[in-house]
């Protein structure tokens, strides 16, 4: 099969032929029809510390994916042949504590499709069959390629209940962008995003953000006193990793504010730690999706609001064919796009 295949521990892919994957039997063979790229599969290609830190090279990256199922092991229920799907990209234990608790995304040993074992950037991929999700619906196969992302997106915003409340989100890539979508569909007063990308700003406004805030020239004050607010943010939604980003959200806060982060920084800093203490702010870490009430709420979602399908569907800046990564991957490094998803169909 073609598969895009890291040879070792070096930055840089190459398109190439790789041997099919084998089926387990517990396993599934999907055959991929899309593919997103991910902020993951852009340090992976980069091969930088986070990178070396972590994957288990020679590879085969990728992880957001929507196929057809080709192949099913002998001990899989639940999973048909010609079944079109998505896939959960963290393999868990099924044995810690948490897993045993139903909280399969605490794993304490995770291990990630594209990352510690060969992804969904070929031809085939294969998984265990727990993992895979079935699209019970007609489902676009660009939409079924981004439910992971989506997944975080959903994750990070029902954290915390929405209807009514005010909400900030800071960052405005793909996954943000889809949060604010989220947060209006799940009955927020106000959501403002911020950034510093004039592109991403507009497509934010596009997604149902009342607001936005180019951090870089104005203070998120501005749109506080625009709409009106009498008192601070509800909720915030830490999607960029920007250290100045937290520390302005906390600023920006009512008491008793709560926020999910999900951008990851690059190193330790330093907040406002009193004031987390005397405003009484919630701050929760958030990592991947429950598995699988995440799942279920995208589905129920995606299926029930035809607008929200629209809007997520519309983080797709990019659609390209498989032979074309290289310019798919220059045009997910490039600030201001959306989602770029790669056409399996044509390599």
């Amino acid at each position: 099969m073609k598969a895009l295949f890291k040879a070792e521990r070096a930055p840089g892919f190459e398109l190439t032929e790789r041997p099919d994957p084998t089926c387990g039997p517990t396993d599934v063979i999907v055959r991929v029809l899309r593919t997103g790229i991910c902020g993951t599969d852009l340090h992976i290609q980069r091969w930088d510390a986070w990178a070396d830190s972590i994957v288990r090279a020679p590879l085969i990256p990728g992880h957001e994916f929507f196929g057809e199922v080709v192949e099913i092991g002998s001990g899989v229920r639940d999973v048909a042949v010609g079944d079109r799907v998505s896939g959960e990209g963290h393999i868990v234990c099924g044995t810690c504590r948490n897993c045993r608790a139903g909280r399969g995304h605490m794993c304490i040993r995770t291990i990630s499709v594209g990352v510690q074992r060969d992804g969904a950037f070929a031809e085939y991929v294969a998984i265990p069959a727990g993992n895979v999700w079935v699209h019970h619906h007609h489902i676009d196969p660009d939409l079924g390629a981004i439910f992971d992302p989506f997944g975080n997106a959903v994750h990070t915003a029902l954290s915390f209940p929405l209807v009514g409340e005010d909400v900030l989100v800071s960052g405005c890539g793909p996954i943000g962008l889809m949060a604010i979508a989220v947060a209006r569909h799940a009955g927020a007063r106000f959501v403002v995003g911020t950034d510093v990308s004039a592109a991403r700003l507009d497509l934010a406004r596009k997604m149902g953000a009342n607001e936005v805030v180019d951090v870089a020239h104005q203070p998120i004050s501005d749109a506080q006193r625009s709409l009106g607010m009498r008192e601070g943010f509800d909720v915030g939604f830490e999607m960029s990793g920007a250290p100045a980003a937290l520390q302005s959200m906390i600023e920006n806060l009512n008491h008793g504010g709560r926020v999910a982060i999900l951008g990851l920084p690059a190193q330790p800093f330093a907040i406002d730690w009193g004031k987390v203490v005397t405003h009484m702010l919630t701050l929760k870490g958030v990592y991947g999706r429950e598995m699988y009430e995440t799942w279920n709420a995208m589905g129920a979602m995606i299926q029930s609001s035809p607008a929200l399908r629209e809007a997520i569907t519309s983080v797709i800046t990019h659609r390209l064919p498989a032979r074309d990564w290289e310019q798919g991957f220059a045009a997910a490094a490039a600030a201001g796009t959306g989602k770029i998803v790669l056409d399996w169909s044509e390599v």
